[in-house]
């Protein structure tokens, strides 16, 4: 990526975009160290506005900074991956609900385009453009619910969701391509329920929505299913 012909503070804009995109869609891996040096020679950025970003990108929960290691992606492990299956579908839920309370004019109408590109992404682009799309849509609606405690766990979670859902972007099989096609469909229904201001309806698409999806992508991420009453023992060693 050439970005000579940038100024500073672009070059800079167009790192943190850069990253951002590549975190998503797994260009670089989960806990994999970003190389600063080539960073700074590949964007023509001194080491100061690269750490700038590292640092900005660390709070939003896309890199993680250690001291006297440098930057790394955000790794996902185990347990991390156990809190999203487990939290996810009740942030999504208050987060569409309060969607369709607090939606704007100008925040519908962007959020029709975003499913607009998602669709024709899954025409024609690629599993990264689909991860892509799919996540702005998402990043919308966080953006509708005005929420500031639910905001930033939300953004959060969509980091992961993209990351761990890229495989949902890469159908192989006629069911697999049913659930994509489907989750379009959940989209066109969740604007309009979101358009007719009906909370119910919002928070029952996200659940539906979060059920298409979770059990493809868990059947890549996970040794086991996560569907166990309270106090199942999760390691296996309770009475049987």
């Amino acid at each position: 990526m050439a970005a000579d012909h940038l100024s500073p503070r672009n070059r800079k804009a167009a790192l943190a975009d850069h990253l951002r995109a590549g975190i998503l869609t797994l260009e670089y891996h989960p806990g994999s160290d970003l190389d600063e040096v080539a960073i700074c020679e590949r964007f023509g950025l001194s080491r100061t506005p690269v750490r700038e970003v590292f640092r900005d990108l660390d709070g939003a929960g896309f890199v993680e900074l250690r001291e006297n290691k440098g930057a790394r992606v955000a790794a996902l492990s185990h347990t991390t991956l156990r809190d999203f299956f487990l939290v996810a579908p009740m942030i999504y839920s208050a987060i569409l609900r309060m969607a369709a309370g607090n939606a704007t004019a100008a925040q519908i109408k962007d959020l029709k385009a975003a499913q607009n590109a998602f669709t024709a992404a899954l025409r024609q682009g690629s599993a990264a453009e689909r991860a892509l799309t799919n996540s702005r849509f998402h990043e919308i609606t966080g953006e509708m619910s005005g929420s500031v405690y639910l905001i930033p766990s939300f953004q959060r979670l969509l980091i992961d969701h993209a990351r761990i859902g890229m495989t949902f972007y890469q159908p192989k099989n006629q069911q697999m391509a049913d659930n994509l096609a489907k989750a379009s469909e959940h989209h066109d229904q969740i604007i309009a329920a979101i358009e007719a201001g009906d909370e119910d309806a919002a928070a029952a698409l996200a659940e539906a929505h979060w059920a298409l999806s979770r059990d493809e992508i868990g059947r890549f991420v996970l040794p086991a299913p996560l569907d166990l009453g309270l106090g199942d023992d999760i390691a296996g060693g309770g009475a049987s």
